[in-house]
């Protein structure tokens, strides 16, 4: 490259109007000079986030097609056009005169893109939805400047990039297996654990990262293992699966409710029938788009329960629900009026270490035909705070 070629650019390109005196030749980048020929010269350059080329030629005679054909010899896929020579009177619509030479200026046309589109092609490895997420987060940078709309225009000479977050390293944490065999890991989850991960931004353990280690099913997704799901704030038994035949088989009696599932929960108050069936549909609540609620028009939603104990103004209950609506249990027994100790959603403002509600029993058929019943003891906790001057029921 020839000595001080971008004080020479810079040069041209403040005849041309494109720079001003104040521009510095540090804002012509990535230069790239190509074979001289025997009536031309070309060079291609960055400014100010636009691609230009720089044509010395004298045989053209300002006729555009022959510049743009002349270019083309180095460049064949060139689209852009020439910049105006500014001089008013010119002898020349494009050319100026410069120590003996006529020179063309060319911009060269740019397909802007948005800023999702592009990183999922520079980052093949990560979804779309992913990159969304990370360019919301502020781990994406477009020309050094942090821009959090996946919508935002580039173009091919934006300098990008983006910084995912470093996964935790998970390995030394534990969770307690109940049963394992070579297609089903069962373990007793503990209260405030997330089944699985809620998007690629969560980064604390669930039981997906713990299923990781033990299956080959959905290793691809955040869910790996996973067939069904209990609430963060729930604990007991859960069922994981360890192969994608499995995990098929699991699925569908979940689905077709053959399944057999047994809550245990801690209740505000008592019910005034000691045994019963709740049966009420259950929606989304609108002003609440995470919560639930007892809606005519939602889905069938049927949980048989029993108290077991009461007192100390608390009910131990047991629960068997019929459906698997998110959020069942919860729901129906607030709309009885004996929210579960502990719930912060749908229960009152009666403090609690934890939700009161556990997941203690899963009848479910395993692959070859056994039907088992897998177990989770009841807290300790749950029967003690009934029996202060209680009753049994």
């Amino acid at each position: 490259m020839a000595k001080h070629i971008d004080s020479e650019i810079l040069a041209i390109l403040r005849k041309f109007e494109i720079a001003g005196e104040l521009s510095s030749k540090k804002a012509v980048r990535d230069i790239k000079e190509y074979p001289a020929r025997a009536i031309s010269r070309l060079i291609g350059f960055t400014f100010e986030r636009h691609r230009y080329f720089v044509l010395f030629d004298n045989s053209a005679g300002d006729d555009v097609q022959t510049v743009m054909h002349h270019i083309r010899l180095d460049i064949p896929d060139f689209t852009g056009h020439l910049v105006r020579n500014p001089l008013e009177n010119a002898m020349k619509a494009y050319g100026i005169p410069i120590k003996g030479k006529d020179v063309y200026v060319a911009l060269q046309k740019t397909e802007k893109t948005r800023l999702d589109h592009e990183l999922v092609k520079r980052y093949p490895q990560y979804t779309r939805s992913t990159i969304q997420k990370y360019i919301k987060a502020g781990l994406v940078l477009v020309n050094g400047v942090v821009t959090t709309q996946a919508k935002h225009e580039i173009n091919p000479l934006d300098t990008l990039s983006m910084t995912p977050p470093v996964a935790t390293d998970h390995s030394e944490s534990d969770l307690p297996i109940i049963f394992m065999d070579d297609n089903v890991i069962v373990l007793n989850k503990p209260a405030g654990v997330l089944t699985h991960s809620k998007g690629v931004m969560n980064d604390e353990f669930t039981v997906a990262d713990f299923f990781r280690r033990y299956t080959t099913f959905g290793l691809e997704t955040n869910r790996p293992g996973i067939v069904h799901r209990l609430d963060r704030d729930t604990s007991g038994v859960i069922i994981g699966a360890r192969n994608e035949e499995t995990a098929l088989l699991l699925k569908k009696q979940f689905a077709d409710r053959t399944t057999k599932k047994e809550y245990v929960a801690v209740v505000t108050g008592t019910p005034k029938q000691h045994e019963a069936i709740i049966d009420l549909p259950i929606g989304r609540n609108p002003s609440a788009p995470s919560a639930f609620r007892i809606d005519p028009s939602g889905k069938n939603a049927q949980t048989k329960y029993t108290v077991t104990e009461y007192g100390n103004g608390l009910s131990l209950v047991t629960l068997l629900p019929r459906t698997g609506r998110t959020h069942q249990l919860r729901v129906h027994l607030q709309y009885i009026g004996t929210p579960i100790l502990g719930d912060r959603v749908y229960g009152t403002k009666k403090k609690a270490d934890r939700l009161y509600l556990h997941a203690h029993s899963l009848e479910i058929t395993l692959p070859g035909g056994v039907r088992k019943t897998f177990t989770a003891p009841v807290p300790d906790s749950f029967a003690a705070l009934c029996k202060e001057a209680g009753h049994e029921g």
